[in-house]
């Protein structure tokens, strides 16, 4: 009986998809639940599990292939789930008694979109004894180090690859023969691994990925405070430590080849896939841009006045996103336009307010939503935006957590930008754009004074918002920022 693979639902607006890759081949046996392909959207990459256990009978669709939602991927015999189920003996060795089992041990799944490692260091070597659940090797993204541990009690029978090379999620590492001893493989007693110190690692004691990243950038690896197991130091340290670089003392760069002029790198379907969703904006909406400015002071005054009881009370410091969230939740309120949507020759109009904070992640942009913002205190939108980001560039956001937003807040300002259009995430009406705060001369009075001062942008869908309604909507924002007290008062 064959049971079919087909594409899920992949969230609201979502439609279609990219196959990744195939994380089996046809003819290969897969456990009930077990992945079988990776999916990419333009949001976030998913992995499809076997509805079934059994023999991956048939692809009906290639890598690089797009599909739509409940398009058939493949099919799993399951009549093969007996033999796929049993264990497969491996020839008898001299590392283990006949008819011992061995066990593989592959690289695990790192999260969602995350899909190679680079081998840190082996901290089993061949032949040694390995306790169950004791860590044998450490692997490293580009956002964390991890250690696999040993499923089973054993030997270290066979090591596949070396310190510093680079291994895709399911890849072979290692065998285990279970069961058996040190002395049985080669005579050899278990190395004892040395205590974890606290003193500083010189750059040759370092995992290769981060090694490359302190030689490049000239980095003192003394001044690096590692977060990886036994405070080693992670790429992801490495790369923090390169942003602060000039308040540490750095060792001089190291000379190095230039390499050639240009280079020609294939997109990842991933960024291919993003490409064409804000194309598809631009050629769908009757996209425009209009601006105004406000006054910070009276916001960073507030968060001057409170952010020590804030932060005490809260646990979260006073950041400007929720303010914008509350304000632009009052104006969407007052130009539900802006809060609405396109479906066709109807307007679908939302009575909730589930705002999107666009993240930048190493992968590409993505847009958790904060549900329910009006119903939220300025804490909780706070604590939920501090803990969406960092779920983001974790690459651990579902896409449940990222579907169902009305209304999108991008914020520029953190990498510097003065002014900007964004562009919209479909299929909704509206997306404001935050940028840098700087000191400008403005009249006031008659005067000249100096204030801090922001420009913001609303991107919006003219098919559905007048400008008027554009400009009602900034027109807000700015009051209730300048005048903070106009929230808590619903003015």
């Amino acid at each position: 009986m064959a049971t079919e693979i087909r594409v899920p639902t992949l969230g609201e607006s979502v439609t279609e998809a990219t196959i990744g890759r195939w994380m089996k081949k046809e003819g290969e046996a897969v456990k009930i639940d077990e992945p079988v392909v990776e999916l990419e959207t333009d949001k976030v990459s998913v992995e499809v599990p076997a509805p079934a256990a059994g023999i991956l009978a048939n692809i009906s669709a290639a890598e690089g292939d797009t599909v739509e939602v409940n398009a058939l991927l493949g099919a799993i015999d399951a009549a093969g789930a007996a033999a796929s189920a049993a264990p497969v003996a491996a020839p008898a060795t001299s590392a283990t008694a006949s008819g011992g089992e061995e066990i593989e041990v592959r690289v695990p799944a790192a999260g969602e979109s995350v899909t190679e490692a680079d081998i840190g260091e082996w901290l089993k070597k061949e032949g040694d004894a390995v306790a169950l659940d004791e860590p044998i090797v450490s692997l490293e993204t580009d956002k964390a180090a991890m250690d696999v541990s040993a499923p089973a009690a054993g030997v270290l029978k066979k090591v596949v690859g070396s310190q510093g090379n680079t291994v895709e999620v399911g890849a072979l590492l290692a065998v285990i023969a279970v069961g058996a001893s040190a002395a049985k493989t080669n005579g050899a007693a278990p190395v004892a691994t040395s205590a974890p110190t606290s003193a500083a690692p010189a750059s040759n004691d370092l995992s290769p990925a981060p090694r490359r990243v302190v030689a490049e950038r000239g980095l003192d690896p003394s001044a690096i405070t590692g977060t990886g197991k036994d405070g080693r130091i992670t790429k992801a340290d490495a790369m923090a430590a390169t942003q602060n670089a000039p308040t540490q003392s750095r060792a001089p760069a190291p000379p190095k080849d230039l390499g050639p002029r240009e280079e020609r790198v294939k997109m990842s379907r991933l960024r291919q896939t993003i490409a064409r969703r804000l194309k598809e904006a631009q050629d769908t909406a009757a996209m425009l841009t209009t601006f105004n400015d406000v006054d910070m002071t009276a916001v960073m005054d507030l968060r001057k006045q409170y952010k020590e009881l804030f932060d005490k009370k809260h646990g979260i410091k006073l950041g400007f996103m929720s303010f914008f969230v509350k304000a632009a939740v009052h104006a969407l309120k007052e130009v539900p336009d802006v809060n609405a949507e396109i479906d066709g020759t109807d307007v679908i109009y939302k009575n909730h307010y589930d705002i999107g904070v666009a993240v930048g992640s190493d992968k590409g942009l993505v847009v958790p939503v904060v549900r329910d913002a009006d119903q939220k205190s300025m804490a909780d939108i706070e604590l939920e935006i501090a803990e969406l980001g960092r779920r983001a560039r974790a690459g651990k956001l579902t896409i449940e957590e990222m579907q169902g937003g009305t209304f999108t807040i991008s914020n520029g300002g953190i990498y510097g930008s003065l002014l900007s259009t964004p562009i919209l995430n479909q299929p909704q009406s509206g997306i404001l754009g935050m940028h840098r705060i700087e000191e400008r001369p403005i009249a006031r009075n008659g005067e000249v004074i100096i204030r801090p001062m922001m420009y913001l942008a609303l991107s919006y869908d003219h098919r559905i918002v007048d400008g008027k309604g554009a400009v009602t909507f900034l027109v807000r924002m700015k009051e209730n920022l300048e005048d903070p007290q106009r929230l808590l008062l619903d003015l």
